[in-house]
């Protein structure tokens, strides 16, 4: 079995395949004052609740937007599977078999080179990725399976957090789908205006890298707040929870 943790600013993604397939998912927070113990710990737990233990695995993989604690999570994963353990931290120097065509490539996020090598394995191009997180990414990949650039705009919950701090009379609310398209009160307002804006900010997207592209693409959703938005999609757009992950455990076989 192999362990890979996607290290995101605002949770820990944690999941386990056993020959090619996902067996769980779990999500833990990111905290940057913790120690490499107490993340061995939260590591060691979660084996724990699925029965598994640190010799089912051959090693691990790591990929992470948050370098402050990337380190921690690396000497936390040695801990739990031992130093001679195959542990890679997707960087620099690492095979991920992905054409990048970006004015500098090293500035791409691990996740969404992951994300981009799953969806190149999976779906048909040019397609376009879209990671819904604290930021929401659109990643684009030309007919050519290259990876060619793409879009970051502010993430679902990101938007919703800085609209209830700045508007004394609102409150903070749930991210889900009101009753109706047009609110009737402040809260039902609200989740319209989270969930349809971004809904339409995707097919929106869609239309204008489309359009750019000069063809139709495979539009492709991942991330935690990807299952909040997809269903309000006028476009076609597949819902992949796991694509991440996919991708990390395919960039794990490229490299041992």
């Amino acid at each position: 079995m192999i362990l890979a943790l996607d290290i995101g600013n605002t949770n820990i993604v944690i999941g386990c395949s056993d020959n090619g397939k996902i067996r769980f998912i779990e999500r833990l927070s990111t905290v940057h004052t913790k120690t490499e113990l107490e993340y061995a710990l939260d590591i060691k737990t979660v084996l724990d609740l699925y029965d598994l233990k640190e010799s089912d695995f051959e090693g691990c993989i790591i990929s992470s937007v948050v370098p402050q604690i990337t380190t921690a999570i690396k000497l936390a994963s040695e801990k739990v599977f031992g130093k001679d353990a195959k542990i890679f931290v997707l960087g620099p120097g690492i095979k991920t078999g992905l054409n990048i065509k970006m004015d500098n490539p090293g500035q791409i996020g691990a996740d969404l080179i992951a994300a981009a090598v799953a969806g190149i394995d999976q779906y048909p191009v040019p397609m376009i990725i879209f990671d819904m997180g604290t930021a929401t990414t659109a990643t684009v990949i030309d007919s050519e399976k290259q990876f060619i650039g793409g879009m970051i705009l502010p993430g679902v919950g990101t938007a919703l957090d800085a609209l209830t701090s700045r508007a004394s009379q609102l409150s903070g609310i749930a991210i889900e789908a009101p009753k109706r398209v047009i609110g009737k009160n402040t809260i039902d307002c609200m989740k319209s205006g989270v969930l349809y804006s971004n809904a339409g900010a995707v097919d929106g997207i869609i239309d204008r890298i489309e359009e750019e592209l000069g063809e139709k693409t495979t539009v492709i959703a991942t991330g935690g707040l990807a299952k909040k938005i997809v269903p309000y999609c006028k476009k076609e757009v597949i819902l992949d929870d796991d694509l991440l992950l996919k991708g990390l455990l395919l960039i794990y076989e490229k490299n041992v």
